[in-house]
């Protein structure tokens, strides 16, 4: 064998071995996310997340980090090249989270969401028998009090900012409904012994879970005086982590800014075909002002939103245009189908308040299992006007819009296809700016073919939702960085963006609460655009939409550079 062959196969042996070390220690690093991988090996234990357990986590991080640091990458395959990169840039991360961002000290909603998704993650799929998941999620649950103790003594309430604080408030008391809607029903079915144990250790959650939240309203909140604007420094190494691309913040802020203006002009070309409709000997002025756009703009969309769902009926319908979807996606052989099992569900009561919808898809390592398109109730204490805001925002086009975008073919399929490459860590390391963005070019594939049959009305919505997209994008930076107000962010993501009242002030709240999150969406769009031209330049009359989607959701969901890479032949990025 050739020296250059054998230096080679040794370095690509070395790398997985670690790679498997690093999996292997998922769940020692956390068992509840362990669980959400569909690593079981530890679904009796909650996590630890005092100083020891940090200083313990924080060290075998390094560790690997250092036996990283000693590879030669350049000896490595293409295949592990990538996967390398990604563990480097997920250990730096979690390293950069823990000794600088300490997100454990000031966030409460970390370790809510720990405790929703310690129990969640055991009774929602059937990866085992009930009688062994239950007995877990009883282990668990006489854990939690030690758990919350620990999360209460990491806090520094003065550190907190107020809307964190609020959130939690919101978000903890959904955890008994957890317990009352997917634990109690079930316990009929297992045998005495662990539905004795069952009853004890929902007392004990219960009764766990009412202090903290006693804790959350009378001592954390009153205390709350955190700033949620994270700065420069932080934003911008947040976002380096999350996105893993070439774009920067500056980079963001200018392709975002002339996007938001090339999308309402092509808004307002399509508001002139839908208002002649209704107004066929309507004269166009040559040169409209801004305001006159607007008007015909908003005009055009009023008709969308006289198309509204029942807001108890969200769901059906939503379970309604998935069937539509997929039918299209197979008509027009747009990207192969997978036949993975999907449910469109009510959305846990505590993962509310931050998003209207997500698709929550099994583990990596979980095979077989259903993929969660949740949908969030409307709240019950919304006024009349509220929900009228809302519907409109989710009228009939919009929830379709959705569902492609949550469904057929963004998350689901994309998830789906993606996760039978053959590479565990790299499942586990997926890129936000890659699912994110190939949802949003999901979108714009399906209207582009012709979804509904050309409606302008669709094409509307969908560049309304892609106008959102874009000023995400906008608003992220601006009010972590440069300080921007509610006032001008509800202005920009309503009067600019056409958003309704309720959809932008949830995103006020979740701009404050996810720094470097939504800027994801734009981002993974852009790089997927160009991905796109570049393959199709490369490809010629070989190129196909089918063709050129099952390629590019053939690897994994590593961040967009290395895709494009990986089917051009191009050398793998190196950070």
């Amino acid at each position: 064998m050739p020296l250059l062959a054998f230096g080679a196969e040794r370095e690509d042996s070395v790398f997985e071995k670690l790679a498997t070390d690093f999996i292997g220690d998922l769940a020692v690093f956390s068992p509840v996310s362990a669980t959400l991988t569909g690593d079981h090996s530890a679904d009796d234990q909650l996590d630890q997340v005092d100083t020891a357990a940090r200083e313990r986590t924080l060290a075998r991080y390094v560790e690997h980090r250092s036996a990283l640091a000693a590879i030669d990458r350049d000896e490595l395959s293409r295949a592990n090249q990538v996967d390398a990169e990604l563990l480097r840039n997920e250990l730096d991360s979690r390293i950069w989270a823990i000794e600088t961002l300490r997100e454990w000290a000031w966030n409460p909603l970390y370790y809510v969401n720990v405790s929703g998704n310690a129990i969640y993650g055991l009774v929602a799929r059937d990866f085992a028998p009930l009688e062994t998941r239950l007995a877990n999620a009883a282990a668990r649950m006489e854990q939690l009090p030690q758990f919350l103790s620990q999360a209460r003594s990491s806090i520094e309430p003065a550190r907190v900012p107020k809307i964190h604080a609020e959130t939690a408030v919101q978000q903890n008391q959904g955890l008994i409904s957890i317990i009352d809607s997917m634990i109690a029903p079930q316990m009929a079915a297992v045998s005495a012994t662990t539905r004795t144990r069952l009853n004890s250790a929902i007392e004990i959650a219960k009764d766990a879970i009412a202090l903290h939240q006693n804790w959350l309203e009378q001592e954390l909140l009153p205390q709350a005086a955190g700033d949620f604007r994270v700065g420069a420094e932080l934003y911008d190494k947040k976002l380096a982590f999350a996105l893993d691309s070439p774009l920067g913040r500056r980079d963001i802020k200018t392709r975002a800014e002339s996007e938001y203006e090339a999308v309402r002009g092509q808004m307002y070309e399509i508001a002139k075909e839908v208002y002649l409709r209704a107004h066929p000997f309507t004269s166009f002025p040559d040169s409209p002002d801004e305001p006159y756009k607007q008007v015909i703009i908003r005009a055009a969309l009023e008709q969308a939103y006289q198309q509204l769902p029942p807001p108890d009926g969200i769901v059906e319908i939503a379970k309604q245009q998935l069937q539509q979807a997929t039918d299209f996606v197979i008509e027009k052989n747009i990207v192969t189908m997978p036949d993975d099992p999907v449910e469109i569900i009510i959305m846990p009561e505590f993962q509310r308040g931050v998003s209207v919808a997500y698709l929550d898809a099994p583990g990596p390592l979980d095979q077989g299992q259903a993929a969660f398109y949740a949908v969030a109730p409307l709240p019950g204490d919304w006024t009349e006007t509220q929900v009228n805001s809302f519907l409109r925002e989710y009228n009939l086009y919009s929830i379709q819009d959705l569902t492609i975008h949550e469904g057929v073919p963004g998350h689901y399929l994309q998830l789906a296809l993606s996760n039978r490459y053959p590479s565990t860590l790299r499942a586990v390391l997926g890129s936000g700016p890659f699912i994110e963005g190939w949802a949003v070019y999901a979108e714009r594939v399906m209207i582009d073919e012709g979804y509904l049959n050309h409606d302008p009305l669709m094409r509307l919505i969908n560049l309304k939702w892609y106008l959102r997209a874009v000023t995400n994008a906008i608003i992220d930076s601006a009010i972590h960085v440069d300080g921007m107000t509610r006032d001008a962010a509800m202005k920009l993501m309503i009067e600019g963006g056409f958003q309704e009242e309720r959809e932008a002030a949830g995103k006020w709240v979740r701009a404050q609460l996810t720094a470097a999150q939504l800027s994801t969406y734009f981002v993974g769009y852009q790089e997927h655009i160009e991905m796109r031209r570049a393959v199709e330049a490369a490809w010629g009359e070989e190129f196909t939409l089918r063709r050129y989607h099952d390629q590019a959701l053939s690897y994994g969901s590593p961040p967009v550079k290395y895709v494009r890479a990986l089917i051009l032949g191009e050398p793998i990025p190196r950070h």
